[in-house]
């Protein structure tokens, strides 16, 4: 099968760019042709590309030129990502069946955020529309800014305009399943294809002794929940009267207001920054558990995958889709979130912290349920979803455009 990708941009490093590192190296693997097509001056960095030379094409030097080299490939089906110009999503609907991964809220919130930040933090449920824009000043749904605001709307009704258009629609859990049908795609277009850990699974190892350590990985912003951390944190080592170490993995504009709480609370935590490799999973390896204290619905939440696969169980606010891989009793523990608190948050790491013999038999079981989420998994369904939207017509036409 011959794959057109399409993402805006590769220069993040961020979690879409983990997954489609492995995405664009798996379907190679399987045999299947892929080109990348991107708005970046620049080519995209892949890590496998040395293996697989991927072709690549940017809408940096004009929509029309680097379509026209997409319609000489002539692929299949076009598999699309992030994508911030719009009018080169209509582009490709326009003439090839288009399989739309929606990593986020694109097109169901202004913002992004799906969740409210006043009068207290919770997620929020209501379905797109214009009282959104009512209520995003009030509830503080993201950046008061008023041109701004008013143009993430447009945008995000512009989005909304196209759902219609993609031939399938697919998510990581079933929680954007539900987001995504009902802001108006039709169901049976609806795919769950659950997210994988993106690092090789490894065995894993005992937790450090001197104290149990709770571990935090990710950008550090609002949405993440770090100060609830700190706070669950000091709260729990009340609780179990000793001291619960923290590891902060990460940066981002909250890292100074963390710290400066964990100092304040006098809670024993370290913020080395942003690790990479075999530094940052031996970090989270040996921790007791992983906290999600993300206080916006995470789409899936892969972090605590990413822990699980390591053998390490997870505790998480239970929001967004963050079920689809934690399975209370099982590999973690989930917090309620409605709304979300830290006085909650430290009393479900206390009581996890205080039942060690569950604690460590978690560990072999969240291997368990990483091992079920697997890359190979993700590449079969993937492949039933490309086959599903590829017509007759489609095939004959693209023999003919190779002269075949």
């Amino acid at each position: 099968m011959r794959v057109l990708l399409a993402n805006d941009g590769f220069g993040d490093a961020g979690g879409v760019q983990s997954y489609l590192d492995r995405i664009v190296a798996g379907l190679a693997a399987r045999g299947h042709a892929v080109v990348i097509l991107h708005r970046d001056s620049k080519p995209a960095q892949f890590a496998a590309a040395e293996t697989y030379g991927f072709e690549q094409f940017s809408v940096a030097g004009g929509v029309d030129a680097a379509l026209e080299q997409v319609r000489r490939w002539a692929p299949d089906v076009c598999f699309s990502h992030n994508m911030d110009r719009l009018e080169v999503e209509h582009r490709l609907a326009d003439e090839w069946p288009v399989v739309k991964f929606m990593h986020g809220y694109l097109g169901t919130c202004i913002g992004g955020q799906k969740r409210f930040g006043f009068p207290v933090f919770q997620p929020c449920d209501r379905v797109f529309g214009a009282a959104c824009l009512a209520l995003y000043g009030p509830r503080h749904c993201g950046e008061l800014n008023a041109t701004k605001f008013v143009a993430h709307y447009r945008w995000a009704r512009a989005q909304r305009d196209l759902f219609a258009r993609y031939r399938a629609v697919v998510v990581a859990s079933e929680h954007m399943r539900r987001e995504f049908v009902r802001n108006g795609v039709d169901a049976a277009r609806v795919h769950v294809n659950p997210l994988f850990p993106t690092h090789d699974l490894a065995p894993a190892v005992a937790p450090r002794l001197e104290r149990p350590s709770v571990v935090f990985l990710g950008r550090m912003t609002v949405l993440k929940g770090g100060d609830l951390l700190v706070r669950a944190v000091a709260d729990a080592s009340v609780r179990l009267g000793r001291a619960i170490s923290l590891i902060a993995i990460g940066d981002g504009p909250q890292r100074a207001r963390w710290e400066a709480l964990a100092s304040e609370l006098q809670v024993d935590a370290r913020f080395p920054g942003w690790l990479r490799g075999d530094d940052r999973w031996d970090w989270v390896r040996t921790a007791t558990l992983a906290a999600v204290p993300s206080t916006w619905p995470e789409p899936f939440g892969l972090v605590g995958l990413e822990a699980a696969a390591l053998g390490v169980p997870a505790i998480a606010f239970d929001v967004g889709g963050v079920r689809e891989w934690l399975r209370p009793g099982v590999n973690g523990f989930l917090v309620p979130a409605r709304p979300p608190e830290a006085e909650a948050f430290g009393g479900v790491l206390a009581g996890a912290l205080s039942r060690p013999i569950e604690l460590a038999a978690m560990r072999s079981r969240a291997v368990a349920v990483a091992r079920e989420m697997s890359l190979d998994r993700h590449l079969d369904r993937l492949e039933e979803i490309f086959g599903a939207t590829r017509s007759p017509e489609r095939l004959a036409l693209r023999h003919v455009a190779r002269g075949s």
